[in-house]
């Protein structure tokens, strides 16, 4: 294990059940280091295992088998004095809807052992930061769903953590409250903040992360920056055309030779290539007129739709 990384688990298990035969394993030995100052995070479908490692991090949940060090302790020993290191902002706020947002703060603030004035005082620093100060002697339930992810952010950063845990940060939020939030976690990440985030949205993790690991059935099967993983599992460049539905795959032999690698959806064919605009002329060339062609840059979510594939998992 690295003595540098601030995260080390090494052959990381986490089973559920006591009897072998039928005990389920979500978190199948993996091996993650996340580094002082870096923004980290955990892609995957549900049930892949990323919620379980969360709450291994988080230490609310024994490790079964394994390695796992945070700050270089142990949290199987020394789970209260990494909790007093670490702030989390959970996937569902748990704000007490009828206190004030300044009362949820400075509660929030007693528990680490802040005195009222050092709570106050701290409290109004971080609605400042997440732009809420007039917000500060309103209740909490009539904010807005963006507002309240500020608020919970707010209070996860009352005791100054060394390391930040996001469990879907913006998930049901709209696209204005999702950029803010971005915005408040960049600035953060500036500051030096170390962040672990799990999101469904990958547009998200390419804005935020600056590595991360593709989880699937309980182990990591891709680990890598955003670019870098784009670079390696599929090419620069998308042509999406189609051919009506239920005819696209007709349509496959003529492409034969086109791009590097051909994905048939019964909505629409994928040939992604280096160069999209090339590909698309040579379908020109040979006369093949779809009914709509498109061109767009390769993005995180073509890599996790290969590595995880596109059937729903209930």
């Amino acid at each position: 294990m690295s003595a540098s990384a601030l995260i080390s688990a090494r052959s990381l298990v986490k089973r559920f059940g006591d009897d072998p035969a039928t005990a389920f394993t979500a978190v199948d030995g993996i091996d993650v280091e996340v580094a002082k100052g870096e923004a980290f995070g955990f892609l995957g479908p549900n049930g892949a295992g990323k919620t379980s490692t969360m709450r291994m991090i988080g230490c609310v949940s024994p490790v079964t088998e394994g390695e796992l060090r945070i700050f270089g302790l142990d949290p199987a020993t020394d789970g209260r004095a990494i909790r007093a290191r670490m702030g989390v902002v959970p996937q569902l706020d748990q704000l007490d809807n009828e206190l004030t947002v300044m009362e949820n703060l400075m509660i929030y603030g007693r528990y680490f052992d802040l005195s009222r004035k050092e709570a106050k005082a701290k409290a109004a620093e971080l609605l400042d930061f997440v732009q809420l100060n007039d917000k500060a002697n309103s209740k909490v339930d009539p904010l807005s769903g963006g507002q309240k992810r500020r608020v919970s952010i707010a209070r996860s950063l009352i005791n100054d953590p060394e390391l930040l845990l996001l469990d879907e940060p913006t998930t049901g939020l709209d696209p204005q409250a999702r950029h803010v939030l971005w915005d408040r976690l960049y600035l953060l990440k500036e500051q030096g903040s170390t962040q672990v985030i799990t999101t469904h949205f990958m547009d998200e993790a390419e804005q935020l992360c600056d590595r991360l690991v593709v989880m699937d059935a309980g182990r990591i099967v891709a680990e890598g920056s955003p670019q870098g993983l784009i670079r390696e599992h599929v090419r620069r460049e998308v042509l999406e055309v189609r051919f009506g539905y239920g005819k696209n795959e007709q349509h496959l032999p003529l492409l034969d030779g086109v791009g590097g690698r051909i994905e048939v959806l019964p909505d629409r064919l994928l040939i992604y290539d280096d160069d999209g605009e090339a590909a698309l002329s040579e379908l020109h060339r040979r006369e093949i007129v779809p009914e709509s062609a498109l061109v767009r840059r390769s993005s995180l979510e073509d890599v996790f739709l290969k590595l995880t594939g596109r059937t729903l998992i209930e």
